[in-house]
């Protein structure tokens, strides 16, 4: 097969989760489906926390922000992977793949670094109470929010330029629903050892440090918990933490399969089926955990609810 510098367009073929025919239109269904749930979900979140006054906190503000960008994370991957089923095709651009890789990688990312925010808001709320106010208050919170998007998009961009230093062969197939980094890499024919340690070291840093930094949150929260007397506060103290750990849970046990399936096994199919929990469930459930587990985040919900089957053309005319 003729190699070229992916400088140019030319196409990559994505073999995707099955290439059974009858299969197809399911999977077309199931994955519109779930798209659709995840858009649902999180635009009622985002649009339930500005509509209440009373969830105008640093912890809803970090949960819309979350929401925005699990909208953003599932639609790096979803909508294409309809159109090639739609259209019988398993064509996907150069630039599209790379545009695929980069999106994907910020968006995890993000999930990754706003899950570790929450946790130290979490930290401060349970072990600081008195402090709290002053120490989340909207300037540091923004930062909190702003500075991940910046190193993440930052870390990204190099990404994507040392990937544009490799070379594939033209029609080169990867055995993936989408352009996933690792399995990009996997099929190249030129030499991908730089990219691979930055990769590496790029992973471990965004892996240890949150996971350290939430362990440890969670390791005071649990020490401060202890230490009150009655139940009833401890109880509902704890309560708040419940959503984000599930969540937490949820995200790093998927993208522990993901590592784990690619590392261990070395199957393709594996490892894309454990793609599918990490970037298509995982941005669907988070919503519906949090409205379930969150009594605020329910009457929200209500309340946007009421208000709209009341209102036709609110938010307009109301």
């Amino acid at each position: 097969m003729e190699t070229k510098n992916q400088s140019g367009a030319s196409c990559f073929l994505l073999l995707g989760l099955s290439e059974d025919p009858e299969l197809q239109s399911l999977l077309f269904g199931l994955f519109l489906s779930i798209y659709l749930f995840a858009l649902l979900g999180n635009l009622l979140i985002i649009l339930a926390i500005n509509y209440d006054s009373h969830l105008h906190t640093p912890m809803y503000f970090f949960l819309s922000n979350l929401s925005f960008v699990d909208i953003c994370f599932i639609s790096s991957s979803v909508p294409k992977m309809l159109v090639n089923i739609q259209a019988h095709s398993k064509d996907i651009s150069y630039r599209e793949c790379l545009t695929q890789v980069y999106f994907l990688m910020v968006f995890s990312a993000m999930d990754d670094l706003l899950l570790t925010v929450m946790a130290y808001d979490r930290f401060v709320a349970i072990c600081h109470p008195l402090n709290y106010t002053v120490i989340m208050n909207p300037r540091f919170c923004s930062l909190l929010v702003l500075v991940p998007w910046v190193i993440i998009f930052c870390v990204s961009v190099i990404q994507i330029f040392l990937m544009m230093q490799i070379s594939f062969s033209t029609d080169t197939e990867i055995p993936h629903f989408v352009c996933e980094l690792a399995q990009v890499l996997k099929v190249a024919s030129s030499d991908t050892f730089i990219i691979n340690i930055f990769l590496y070291v790029v992973a471990s840093l965004l892996g240890v440090f949150p996971v350290t930094a939430i362990l440890f949150s969670y390791t005071k929260i649990v020490s401060s918990l202890l230490r009150m007397s009655s139940s009833t506060s401890r109880y509902r103290a704890f309560s708040t933490c419940g959503s984000h750990l599930c969540v937490v849970s949820l995200f790093y046990g998927t993208a522990l399969g993901v590592y784990l399936s690619s590392a261990v096994t070395h199957s393709s199919r594996a490892s894309m089926y454990a793609s599918v929990m990490y970037t298509v469930v995982t941005p669907m459930l988070n919503p519906f955990i949090y409205s379930l587990r969150n009594k605020d985040v329910k009457g929200a919900l209500g309340k946007l609810l009421s208000r709209a089957a009341s209102c036709p053309s609110w938010p307009r005319s109301c």
